[in-house]
């Protein structure tokens, strides 16, 4: 599915939070049965719009979001369709348990978790509140969705397509504007990915901020001959596998970019299902065995190594051991 030429205008856009915020309130609007909880911090979750458009839907958990977890999944199992949202490095590491014990396991369908502020791109809060674990937690957990959209249109489509989604949701979501890749109306659905760049001889499959950087890289190696495929693979699990496959059938040879860590994100799927289907050259953008530091976003995505120059580098190696 292809939904732009290969010359893309990137534009600056809201952070994937604000769209989420934005978003659940509409849902909100349109559907009483919509309740959210939060651990003391929605005004940065931005389930503050929610809450004070609804406020007795919106329950304050306080920072105990092991706590929240629970009371979301008990809610889930009433009848309510239940959004959790804390900073993705609390409400999954902190909530882990739980979301394995009360929701994964008995697989209350209701039930939809946000992690905002994920990633390194958080910035200057630094590493204690920065999720570069929080796919690899939520994909190890059986029957749960997890989506990471790449800009305020993605994340505005795939709230509803989570609510009412029958069974558990992960939405990932980050701190920082994000570029606009979309125009509104595009579809997305549990397990999909979208083309938005065609490409013969090599593909970049990205998710989440690295989309946008993908599409810089393919524009760079474009002024050098080389044909890019780019793939926003939104959906992480499940994945869109006919889509890996015929990347691999007809490039040749796949870059995996993630903000994240490469040794359990979206690269190890993308690989499994390479090796599963059609074995073929590989490389990964990703965070390597470290934690971060604190600093200004940019800066940091460029120390380590989460942008497009990075991308094109990888694209290098991989055509090097493609040829």
């Amino acid at each position: 599915m292809s939904a732009h030429t290969t010359r893309f205008e990137l534009r600056r856009g809201a952070a994937t939070r604000a769209a989420f915020g934005d978003a659940l309130l509409e849902l909100g609007k349109r559907d009483p049965r919509i309740v959210v909880c939060d651990a003391d911090l929605s005004k940065s979750t931005m389930t503050h719009k929610f809450a004070q458009a609804f406020p007795e839907r919106f329950f304050s958990c306080g920072i105990a979001e092991a706590n929240m977890v629970g009371i979301g999944a008990g809610l889930a199992s009433s009848g309510k369709i239940a959004f959790v949202s804390s900073f993705s490095c609390f409400v999954i590491n902190k909530g882990f348990e739980q979301l394995r014990v009360a929701v994964a396991y008995p697989q209350v369908k209701s039930f939809k978790v946000v992690g905002t502020h994920a990633g390194i791109s958080i910035g200057e809060d630094g590493p204690s509140q920065m999720a570069i674990e929080d796919i690899a937690l939520m994909c190890a957990l059986p029957g749960f969705v997890v989506l990471n959209p790449a800009d305020e249109v993605a994340m505005k489509a795939l709230v509803p397509v989570a609510a009412y989604h029958d069974g558990p949701v992960y939405i990932r979501a980050g701190r920082p504007p994000a570029p606009v890749v979309y125009t509104p109306g595009q579809e997305f659905h549990i397990g999909g990915s979208v083309e938005l760049i065609p490409g013969s001889d090599v593909t970049i499959i990205a998710t989440g901020l690295l989309v946008a950087e993908a599409i810089r890289a393919a524009e760079e190696l474009e002024s050098e001959g080389i044909s890019a495929r780019v793939i926003d693979m939104y959906s992480i699990k499940p994945l869109d596998r006919e889509a890996v496959r015929r990347a691999a059938a007809e490039t040749g040879a796949i870059v995996v970019a993630e903000e994240h860590l490469i040794d359990s994100g979206l690269g190890v799927r993308v690989a499994q299902t390479v090796a599963e289907l059609h074995p073929t050259v590989m490389e990964f953008v990703g965070i390597r065995e470290t934690y971060a530091e604190s600093g200004p976003p940019a800066a940091l995505m460029e120390k380590y190594g989460l942008v497009a120059r990075n991308i094109v580098e990888a694209v290098r190696r991989a055509l090097a051991r493609k040829r």
